[in-house]
């Protein structure tokens, strides 16, 4: 009788869990970077619109990472890479190839055709890992060309494609970057654009967006968000002489890239006007002066309010107030004040009515 108990107990669902105080404990290895602080093993993506230079940025970052060669201005984690550039042909990766360095590594790999996800991709990969025990980084150029011929664009098989992918890559300890398009529709945040579902973005460990502000110029910005990196911004050009993009700015650098255009010279003016203590109307109207801006007082205040810990950084603070019935704004720049001043610095719940 015990016996069964027994057998019916062990045979119970249960989870493998572990408790907090052993998971602190627990010797872990640390998360490997292939290029360093912006591109981690496990599964990323990296969209942007047709023929915006996506492939020349891939390509780029195959040859340097197999050569041990810095990426801009970041280390990278050496090893055998491999490209699936399955919108091309061999002409045509040649011609690229010598476009950019002089100097090709043998430890860079390219195939023009493979499976599908629901073929024998999988496998594919795990042969050429084994295969090459050193191998580091795996990019598909582009996913839709290993995806499933079904028609299904539902959120469950989007989530499911890219957890097929992103299960390989951790599994492996490589990093996988997919290659994929944007939406045609705009959004005020360039992650949003990313083709599909959320099921694809949700999915992946990091993703990057690669956007121009005009087609025809030879700038574009790199949006890159993530589970492992920060939230960054890189402005980068596109040189004709090698055909890669060169770094020209770096968020991480210089955190004030993330501002908006209006928070940045809201610091400005600050900065040169120390204090101002009055109503939002006629702060509106000496913002608007200096800054050449037409913003509405409403407007305005929302933006002061979304990024005020940043304008914290930059040692901006302000309180929002009613006085006689008039909405008035103290704003100061300063670098001495204690940022737990409640006053000025920490709005856990801020007042619409007076914020406004």
């Amino acid at each position: 009788m015990i016996k069964n108990l027994n057998l019916e107990l062990s045979s119970k669902a249960r989870f493998d869990s572990i408790d907090g105080a052993s998971l602190v404990e627990k010797d872990l290895p640390r998360k490997k970077f292939i290029i360093n602080s912006l591109l981690a093993s496990g599964l990323s993506i990296i969209a942007g619109s047709p023929k915006v230079g996506k492939s020349w940025l891939v390509l780029d970052w195959c040859v340097r990472i197999a050569k041990g060669k810095d990426v801009w201005n970041l280390h990278t984690d050496s090893g055998t890479t491999l490209y699936l550039s399955l919108e091309d042909d061999e002409s045509r990766l040649q011609d690229r190839l010598t476009a950019i360095t002089d100097e090709v590594p043998s430890n860079v790999h390219f195939v023009t055709d493979c499976s599908k996800l629901d073929e024998r991709l999988e496998e594919q990969i795990q042969t050429f890992v084994d295969e090459h025990m050193d191998t580091v980084l795996i990019i598909i150029d582009t996913f839709q060309l290993i995806r499933s011929a079904k028609k299904d664009s539902s959120y469950s098989n989007d989530y499911l494609e890219v957890q097929k992918l992103k299960k390989l890559a951790d599994e492996l300890k490589i990093a996988i970057l997919l290659v994929h398009h944007l939406r045609k529709q705009g959004d005020s945040d360039p992650i949003n654009e990313i083709s599909g579902t959320n099921g694809i973005a949700g999915c992946a460990d990091a993703l990057f967006v690669l956007k121009k502000s005009n087609r025809t110029q030879g700038n574009a910005t790199l949006f890159c968000t993530g589970r492992d990196i920060e939230d960054r911004e890189i402005e980068l050009a596109f040189s004709k002489e090698d055909c890669t993009w060169k770094m020209t700015a770096d968020s991480a650098e210089n955190p004030n890239m993330l501002l908006p255009d209006e928070m940045n010279l809201l610091i400005e003016m600050m900065k040169a006007e120390k204090y101002f203590n009055g109503s939002n109307a006629e702060f509106l109207e000496r913002y608007n002066a200096y800054s050449g801006k037409n913003l509405s007082a409403r407007i305005l205040k929302r933006m002061m309010n979304k990024w005020k810990y940043d304008l914290n950084d930059n040692h901006v603070y302000f309180k929002s107030y009613k006085e006689n019935n008039i909405r008035k704004v103290e704003i100061k720049y300063d670098f001495e004040i204690d940022n737990s001043d409640s006053e000025y610095v920490r709005y856990d719940k801020y007042d619409e009515n007076i914020a406004v």
